[in-house]
């Protein structure tokens, strides 16, 4: 698992090598200075080989127990390996949205799912303040490792909170800020106190945080 980590995380800087320089821009409530968005060049990062024993994104999917039919976003869905579990979660009766703001991840996306067969997941061109999914349609939007990069994590909250059916789940994965063991750069890393600190003033209500996952908390707000 050590050299499995170390090899992980050697990746990941070579990802932010590939990352816009540093924002100055912070958010107004907590002063957490924005990571920015992870590029192209973090595709292989969400496709590693080991990502489901670092990350355990399967027990993730588990612990939300989203029902069968469900309708779901996969916000910053990147090159949708987290959409392709929702997707065989939900079903065929099911929906899947996978949002992203970069065309080229957008494509990757498709391509995955026409390679896994599965016709229950739409593409979305997101902007950087919308995620541009249908208003008052989603019981779930599930953002991993994501919302720290939002340049406009306000807007984006706002946008989807009127995109989820009332008592709909908003629901973050984000690597634990509050473990320094966990081998991820510290801009891409979000407290309990300080996701609360910012999600909670746009509309939403903690329900609660799920510590079962190797490096990330599960943080579920309701609509």
């Amino acid at each position: 698992m050590q050299s499995s980590v170390r090899g992980s995380f050697a990746l990941l800087l070579a990802v932010a090598a590939t990352l816009p320089a540093q924002q100055a821009d912070r958010h107004p409530v907590t002063g957490r200075v924005y990571a920015g968005v992870m590029g192209m060049g973090g595709a292989p990062w969400l496709d590693r080989s080991d990502r489901e024993q670092e990350e355990n994104p399967r027990l993730a999917i588990k612990l939300l127990a989203i029902p069968t039919g469900a309708v779901v976003g996969d916000v910053g869905a990147g090159s949708g390996y987290y959409s392709e579990l929702l997707a065989n979660q939900v079903g065929p009766t099911g929906r899947v949205y996978a949002s992203d703001l970069q065309p080229g991840m957008l494509e990757l996306i498709r391509q995955r799912m026409r390679k896994r067969g599965l016709r229950n997941v739409e593409v979305v061109q997101s902007a950087v303040d919308d995620p541009k999914l249908p208003v008052g349609a989603l019981d779930l939007i599930l953002m991993v490792d994501v919302y720290h990069e939002f340049s406009k994590p306000q807007e984006m909250l706002r946008a989807m909170r009127t995109a989820l059916k009332p008592g709909g789940r908003l629901v973050l994965l984000e690597y634990r800020k509050e473990d320094p063991s966990v081998p991820i750069r510290e801009e891409h890393k979000m407290s309990v106190a300080g996701v609360r600190a910012e999600v909670e003033p746009e509309g939403f209500r903690f329900d609660r945080v799920l510590p079962d996952l190797p490096w990330q908390h599960i943080l579920i707000f309701r609509k």
